[in-house]
């Protein structure tokens, strides 16, 4: 998707006519359904003349020009690409990131800069980092790029109201290695990004280059647990923008300078599904091991440290562990500890198994935060599921405060799951109640693919196919709506979860015997013969698929008299969360596992709703049923 696309001379006649800001405004309401916002509807007016200054100065008058163009599985948009040739007609494509910015100050975290954005000073990603992010998203992604003959792609940062100085922030030593593969140019700096253009694109013949980029297909997303051994081994696979990248930098930065510092840090990383809490996590493990700092990475999930471990191997697993696994260890004794899925941290690390040598008195976060220097949370707030599950940012906030912890906190935006469709994940919030968002509507235009299917039969037959063509690409789960029975003597396991003449069963206990074949729960989501059996919350939860398939059980149900959401305990099947919350407590619950479960698809989410009401009132929240 881009707001616009138009040869230079269109693009050129439309700044000199006023019509540009217009136009990226009108295809702006037409694709995200509402208005875009002020701030960016001022950039474009500001911006785009400097743009045109360089295309018409320079001729480059038969090149391409796309403006807004949102990148591969995300909602974050490159600013400009431009489309040509060289003098001597080898093809390129250039991303120009445009930058208001008039002052840049030093920042204290290493690889950051602060500058006044968003109506306020703020730590951001340097420029060079930011467009290096998009520069090899567009490269992994998009096929173009891997033809032959070769299209050459260019990303640089034009920062047309910043000042060249001697002692300028941006263009400072510490920055050379970026900023000589990604370079910066300022205000004072016309002459030579004019150069840097013309060498790459006064050749011209834009439009049949665009026309190959439009059409070229785009590759699958890299799926974290595939990537995770080389990740860990220090291969670079994933690559941050934006925000990540801020955060990621204040991470090594506090790790390396815990070494020679007093006192505490703690780094709270905010986000929703598939913003890439995790993808930070595990580079973050990745560059610091690399950099023999003592770092540890933990979770509250049995399914998601266990399946990391058997992907790493026995010498890398040592450094993945539980929340649980600290109780011993001394203050300050570990550099950086790494929490993911924060959400999960209990009220204590105490358990009937936990031997009376190892009990703590200490809340489970103050404990975490006791034993590290510095230590890190990922959190997505709405993802809390059952009782003795308690963290939360302000938890985490609190506890810090009585450590005397310096606190840096980041909240991820960009996500790059359900197709990057914010739209889709605001629709999930709304329609389940959770949290209002504009988006009361499920519109044709959200790339997520969201179907309702009339028979969980049908429903396992579309993600089996999505799998058979690509394995380990998609899975079924359900809400915790049947029991889950131990195998039976064979091993085989029973078909607990039944429908009509449907029936299959959950995933394999623990503690059992299992016939060839059936994964343990814990490795359900990364064994290929998961998807031959039905995942719970509990086993989904933290991974991501291509495809998810969803049973909706009777334990909430849309009641539209009273037009709200109906929980109902005494169709679930979890002890876990019958048994402990109040009815308020289990109605949030219940509202969040679906809302995990409806987000752990990249690209699309079929669902059977056992309720016909709950059934057709989301069919009324899709475009009048147009999506049905």
């Amino acid at each position: 998707m881009r707001l616009y696309s138009g040869s230079s001379k269109e693009f050129i006649s439309d700044v000199y006519t006023n019509q540009i800001a217009s136009k990226l405004v009108l295809a702006y309401e037409d694709y995200y359904g509402h208005q875009a916002g002020n701030s960016e509807v001022t950039s474009w007016t500001n911006s785009l003349q400097f743009l045109q200054n360089l295309v018409e100065y320079n001729q480059l008058l038969d090149d391409h020009v796309v403006l807004e163009h949102e990148l591969p599985y995300s909602t974050k948009r490159i600013d400009c690409l431009l489309f040509g040739q060289t003098p001597t007609g080898d093809d390129n494509v250039v991303v120009i990131e445009l930058k208001q910015w008039m002052e840049v100050e030093d920042c204290e975290v290493e690889g950051n800069v602060v500058t006044f954005t968003g109506q306020a000073m703020r730590m951001v990603a340097h420029p060079s980092a930011q467009v290096r992010g998009y520069h090899y998203l567009l490269k992994d992604f998009v096929k173009l790029f891997e033809e032959n003959p070769q299209v050459n792609l260019s990303s640089c940062t034009y920062c047309h109201n910043y000042p060249k100085a001697s002692d300028s922030i941006l263009l400072s030593a510490k920055f050379n290695d970026l900023t000589s593969k990604f370079p910066v140019f300022t205000k004072d700096d016309f002459e030579s990004i004019g150069s840097y253009l013309k060498s790459r694109l006064s050749g011209g013949q834009g439009l049949q280059l665009f026309n190959r980029f439009v059409t070229s297909p785009i590759a699958p997303s890299k799926k974290l647990m595939d990537h995770t051994k080389h990740m860990i081994s220090g291969q670079h696979v994933f690559n941050l923008i934006d925000e990540q990248i801020v955060a990621n930098n204040t991470i090594i930065d506090q790790a390396k300078k815990s070494v020679h510092e007093e006192g505490k840090t703690v780094i709270i990383v905010r986000g929703g599904p598939g913003t890439g809490k995790s993808v930070i996590a595990l580079n973050a493990v990745a560059e610091l091991l690399s950099k023999g700092v003592t770092v540890f990475h933990a979770t509250g999930s049995s399914a998601f440290t266990n399946t990391i471990r058997k992907i790493v191997g026995a010498r890398a697993a040592a450094f993945f562990k539980f929340f649980n696994s600290f109780p011993t260890h001394k203050p300050n004794s570990i550099n950086v500890l790494i929490c993911d899925e924060a959400h999960r941290i209990r009220t204590t690390s105490n358990s009937r198994y936990t031997p009376k040598s190892s009990r703590s008195n200490l809340p489970q976060i103050e404990e975490l935060i006791n034993i590290a220097k510095v230590s890190v949370f990922f959190i997505d707030d709405y993802q809390i599921v059952r009782p003795e599950e308690i963290g939360s940012s302000q938890l985490i906030r609190d506890a810090a405060f009585l450590y005397g912890a310096k606190i840096y906190d980041f909240e991820l935006n960009t996500q790059f799951r359900c197709s990057g469709s914010d739209g889709y994940l605001n629709w999930i919030d709304t329609i389940l109640g959770i949290r209002d968002t504009p988006n009361q509507i499920l519109t044709t235009s959200e790339k997520m693919e969201f179907k309702i299917f009339d028979d969980p039969k049908s429903l396992y037959a579309a993600i089996k196919d999505k799998n058979d063509s690509k394995p380990n690409s998609a899975r079924l789960v359900a809400g915790f709506c049947w029991p889950w029975s131990n195998p039976k003597s064979d091993g085989t396991l029973v078909n607990d979860v039944k429908i009509g003449n449907f029936e299959m069963p959950w995933e394999g206990r623990d503690g059992f015997k299992l016939a060839p074949g059936i994964p343990e729960w814990k490795y359900w989501a990364f064994d290929p013969n998961g998807v031959n059996q039905i995942g719970c919350i509990y086993t989904i939860q933290g991974f991501e698929f291509d495809y998810v398939g969803v049973i909706f059980g009777k334990d909430l149900i849309w009641n539209p008299e009273a037009k709200t959401w109906i929980a109902n305990r005494s169709e679930s099947e979890d002890p876990q969360v019958t048994r402990k919350s109040s009815d308020a407590e289990f109605a949030s619950y219940v509202r969040n596992v679906y809302r995990v479960l409806f987000t752990r698809g990249m690209k699309g989410c079929y669902v059977y709703f056992l309720d016909e009401t709950t059934k057709q009132y989301f069919k009324e929240r899709m475009n009048g049923g147009l999506n049905s």
